[in-house]
């Protein structure tokens, strides 16, 4: 039987009809490939503002998201839906594992990052709808930066007299203790707040990784075009009743181990576009163990309670917003200016996560604002607090972004050490064992890196000046730098079996880069202190492994991984860079030039490997020597980050360790260990070169231009200063 429609003369068998019609209400269970802008993530950041706020989508699972469930940064996977009706029908946008037989699966189009934004567009029956996850970078607003929430906007567009709702849940799972979660709600004025807590936590305690001593929120509050609705209770239960009746009932049933907490906002009759905003996040009102004091976090001063914080963060959604489209904006221009477009993809995805490893805190007794200090985790390691080995790598965003936070995350170091608690010459490697105490080691056993840390302490207080103009805070602490640049002075020739930062590849004696660090730190200090004896030694160390070929092979084609003797042997010699970046001249221009060839004579698969003896990169080292490279030689590093990033081989947040090579037998471009940590700040090391405060001042430069088109008079900074 043939059926024709209209006048068309267009024909289809009853086969294909049959199909066509399955199909449309199937809700298009055909999904199409989908497009990634501007490239492949290993995973996509959902809510990354600290380290137990950090979710995020796995790359390849977007292709599903209707049912694909996000994860915590280590791998857990938590519950957050996002469902859509139209005309009464029910669609799942994302994390709907057993929709059953009245959720259809919305179609994936497209997934798209900025450094602040992860978009998904999906459509479901006839409209469109976008999913937004916002996390702001706004580090010189402490108050912006240091809330602990982030944004979920989902819009509706192409609606043409469309019935819609929305719904979005959280499950137990984000509490880190799902069996033992409690709930509450709370509503101030029109806004409804979620908090989930595991009962009987103990403070700063962690399961996995995941803090369980704070509360999950979830939030809303209705638009001028939607009624907000909200409820909790069983997981199948609370949304069969937003499907079948486009609103929640406002339970609050006894909590099992499937509970969720929801949200849904009913948009009426719509046509065009609209957008309604959630707010997810976790909150610890004593964040940190700061020496046996409780920190918390800085916007506490402001907004003490919780319903007031999450009240104030959906108010500043659209000063946020415009905030973050200038960021998202200048960021990419300046690192495509910097090294490529390429560069840029990779800078715009590491940005969030850059930021995503600190809390921004101040005294939970007194709340005072001029007692602000900012702890760093070491994720995905050992969980150390304020590692110097950790800030080193990531201060290049700083650098150009905040340099304020190299001071705001050395400081609670700077505190511990000149207090005399730390008896060893040499400066101590991290803050704490484990997140969040930040206790110190007065049993002086932290773990032992002397050159390293010594040689870091000292380059970052220089880059910190150089960066702010401000002398005063390292004036305080002269006495203990010397120290630590005589400790080099004595120690920075014939050195002992250590390690370096990179502790995998074990200890070494007469390690060359080690060596290298320590020449470039002793001259950072004579350029701190004007000291011109230091920055002389700083200069003869680097003419004794260059010049008189200590460090190089003999031909001086390279650096040496060990001196002497071991002219074969290589390192990756990225100690280089602050000498570069800060202006020092301890080597001499020959000794980059040599590292242009050998670099590329070493290449394999997905770049240059750490040293000789192993298989695997670590991307922040690698663009900071790329950083120290000519034009074509920095391109091949950044092409080969770049084509980790994006072979599909991993779902990780950002590792910055990886298998670069499969000459030891391993499949090269898949990570190793190391998932969400912030040293890939690192990968702004090229950007940095652009100079200090670089993307801070072109971000003014944009407000500036801003005002003077809307006729403002005048423009704040995010402080408060006239720009």
């Amino acid at each position: 039987m043939i059926l024709k429609f209209g006048d068309s003369g267009n024909s289809l068998g009853l086969g294909s009809l049959c199909t066509m019609v399955l199909s449309l209400f199937a809700g298009e269970r055909q999904q199409h490939p989908v497009t990634h802008t501007p490239a492949l993530p290993p995973s996509y950041p959902l809510a990354v503002r600290n380290p137990y706020l950090s979710t995020w989508m796995p790359s390849d699972l977007v292709q599903n998201l209707p049912s694909a469930e996000p994860q915590f940064w280590a791998g857990q996977s938590v519950g957050w839906s996002v469902i859509a009706r139209v005309d009464g029908q029910a669609y799942s946008l994302m994390s709907v594992k057993e929709p059953g037989d009245e959720i259809r699966p919305a179609v994936v189009r497209d997934a798209e990052y900025t450094a602040t934004h992860s978009i998904f567009n999906l459509t479901a029956g006839s409209v469109t709808f976008t999913l937004d996850f916002f996390s702001p970078i706004s580090p010189s607003n402490y108050l912006r930066q240091s809330l602990p929430f982030s944004y979920l906007t989902v819009t509706v567009s192409e609606a043409v007299a469309n019935e819609i709702q929305v719904y979005s849940s959280i499950d137990g799972r984000w509490t880190g203790v799902s069996q033992d979660t409690v709930p509450s709600v709370h509503q101030a004025g029109d806004t409804v707040i979620h908090s989930l807590a595991v009962k009987g936590a103990t403070t700063y305690a962690e399961n996995a990784d995941m803090a369980t001593w704070g509360q999950a929120i979830f939030a809303s509050r209705p638009t001028a075009s939607s009624e907000l609705s909200s409820g909790s209770g069983e997981r199948l239960a609370d949304r069969s009743q937003f499907v079948r009746n486009g609103r929640l009932a406002g339970n609050n049933e006894p909590w099992v181990s499937e509970g969720v907490v929801s949200l849904s906002h009913d948009l009426g009759t719509v046509t065009g576009e609209l957008s309604v905003n959630f707010g997810v996040g976790y909150v610890r009102e004593e964040a940190i163990d700061y020496l046996g004091r409780a920190y918390t976090g800085y916007y506490r001063a402001e907004y003490p309670q919780t319903f007031q914080a999450v009240s104030y963060f959906l108010d500043d959604y659209p000063d946020a917003l415009r905030e973050s489209q200038k960021l998202d904006l200048k960021m990419a221009g300046k690192a495509k200016e910097a090294a490529g477009r390429k560069y840029a993809d990779i800078v715009t995805l590491s940005a969030r996560q850059a930021y995503g490893g600190i809390d921004l805190t101040i005294p939970n007794d007194s709340l005072d604002t001029e007692n602000v200090l900012a702890f760093i985790k070491e994720l995905s390691s050992n969980g150390n607090l304020n590692t110097v080995d950790v800030i080193m790598p990531a201060f290049p965003i700083y650098y150009i972004l905040d340099p304020d936070y190299i001071r705001l995350l050395l400081e609670p170091m700077m505190r511990y050490l000149a207090a005399g608690r730390w008896r060893l010459p040499y400066t101590i490697h991290d803050m704490g064992s484990h997140y969040p105490r930040a206790i110190g080691h007065d049993d002086q056993q932290a773990e032992p890196m002397p050159i390293e840390e010594c040689g870091n302490l000292l380059v970052l207080a220089l880059a910190y000046v150089r960066a702010t103009g401000d002398t005063n805070w390292t004036d305080q602490y002269t006495n203990l730098l010397r120290g630590y640049a005589d400790y080099l002075i004595d120690n920075g020739v014939n050195i002992e079996n250590q390690l370096s930062s990179n502790d995998a590849a074990g200890p070494l004696a007469n390690e060359t880069n080690l060596a290298i660090k320590a020449a470039v730190g002793i001259k950072a200090f004579g350029e701190l202190t004007g000291l011109a004896e230091y920055s002389q030694i700083g200069e003869e160390r680097a003419d004794l492994f260059f010049r008189q070929g200590l460090g190089t092979d003999e031909k001086k084609t390279h650096f040496v991984l060990e001196y002497p003797e071991k002219p074969l042997s290589w390192k990756i010699p990225y100690n280089l860079y602050p000498d570069v970046l800060l202006n020092l001249s301890t080597f001499p221009e020959a000794a980059y030039e040599m590292n242009n060839d050998f670099f590329s004579s070493v290449r394999s698969e997905y770049g240059v490997v750490l040293d000789h003896r192993q298989d695997w990169a670590k991307s922040d080292w690698n663009i900071w020597l790329a950083a120290t490279l000519d034009t074509k030689t920095r391109d091949e590093f950044v092409d080969d980050l770049w084509a980790y990033m994006t072979n599909g081989k991993h779902n990780w947040p950002f590792s910055d360790r990886y298998v670069a090579t499969s000459a030891h037998g391993n499949d090269p471009g898949v990570p190793i260990l190391c998932r969400a940590r912030p040293t890939v700040g690192g990968h702004f090391a090229l950007m940095a070169l652009q100079g200090p405060r670089s993307l801070k001042e072109a971000l003014s430069v944009s407000t500036l231009e801003d005002a003077k088109h809307n006729g403002d008079q005048h423009v704040l900074g995010s402080q408060g200063e006239e720009l």
